[in-house]
């Protein structure tokens, strides 16, 4: 007899529930996030089951890789965000979300995400948290220019303010509490650079670009801790048919109005990867100040739209242009652009 598992899991439990081929249910329980319990309740299906659909919550890691070192080998890490498609066809009735993520690995049409290899994992994450306190420290920057220009008038790069110091900010800023407000986000930007320092440092002492991958530092705005970012989180190009799937994965597939009122990309905030939508804004911003071709483009963009549109259309051409650099192992030519 076929089986069929689906697992709803939460911060502390989960619900376990097991079908048949007809949709007869088999197993309804919940259980403690202990992997023993888990384990304990799949056994007596393990030999007939075909799937288990697990949702994919930020607490997976532990799941997944304890089924797998189980024996468990067909694992369907589904996407919450997308499945949100097809709750139509789910059983008002249906009190837990086990059964609906069977159903769906039943009749093959659950989304999934993809399970990234256990041993490569640690160091994308580290490389995730980099990108997360780049992402902070940009915004105590903006904190700080925005402070600056409201007390004094003045405007200020991000260059000048890499640059300040205390007594920078008392010369600009007379008043005690502002000085001090101030000087928090000064200290926080030091501070943050500090470990994105170490961060990259352990990220290159532990990663090589692999072939697939070199040529994307030949792309404007792609230094090495970048290309290793987007190696760490494609994994392999040849999991993306098209530039299309890889660009809406990297979430760089703004939504547009067409001629027929339908939209492109609409819904795509919560779908795909956000690493990756990080990792190519960070490239949109350094290309644009070192190659002219990029600047002009995004210069077109703000004339028709603002800035904020503008770094999305040229985070989603440098998405599709290292699609094709990566597929094709080939280094970057203006010809791209047109892609």
């Amino acid at each position: 007899m076929q089986t069929y598992a689906g697992i709803d899991l939460h911060s502390s439990n989960n619900f376990i529930g097991v079908i048949d081929a007809k949709d007869k249910r088999l197993y309804s329980k919940k259980h403690d996030n202990n992997l023993k319990q888990v384990i304990k309740a799949l056994g007596p299906f393990k030999k007939d089951l075909q799937g288990i659909a697990i949702e994919s919550t930020y607490n997976w890691y532990w799941l997944v890789d304890g089924l797998m070192d189980a024996g468990y080998r067909t694992l369907h890490l589904a996407n919450p965000s997308a499945i949100k498609q097809y709750e139509g066809i789910k059983y008002t009735d249906d009190q837990h979300d086990a059964f609906f993520l069977a159903q769906m690995l039943i009749l093959g049409i659950l989304p999934q995400n993809y399970i990234y290899p256990k041993k490569d994992r640690p160091v994308r994450d580290l490389a995730r948290k980099r990108l997360f306190l780049v992402r902070h420290k940009t915004s105590h920057i903006l904190s700080l220019q925005s402070l600056i220009a409201r007390c004094s008038g003045k405007r200020v790069s991000a260059n000048e303010i890499r640059k300040f110091t205390v007594e920078d900010l008392q010369q600009l800023l007379e008043q005690e509490y502002i000085v001090l407000s101030a000087q928090a986000n000064l200290d926080t930007i030091v501070f943050l650079k500090q470990q994105i320092l170490l961060l990259e440092k352990a990220i290159k002492n532990k990663v090589k670009l692999s072939k697939a991958f070199q040529q994307l530092m030949t792309v404007p705005g792609i230094g090495l801790i970048l290309a290793m970012t987007i190696m760490l989180e494609v994994g392999d190009i040849g999991r993306f048919p098209q530039v299309g799937n890889f660009a809406s994965y990297s979430r760089c597939v703004s939504s547009q109005r067409l001629s027929d009122g339908k939209s492109k990309g609409h819904g795509n905030r919560k779908n795909g990867n956000r690493y990756l939508s990080w990792a190519f804004t960070e490239a949109a911003h350094l290309s644009r100040r070192y190659n002219e071709r990029f600047r002009s483009y995004y210069n077109r963009k703000v004339a028709q739209a603002n800035t904020s549109l503008a770094t999305k259309a040229l985070s989603n051409k440098l998405a599709r242009i290292c699609y094709y650099i990566m597929r094709d192992q080939v280094p970057f030519q203006d010809n791209l652009l047109s892609q």
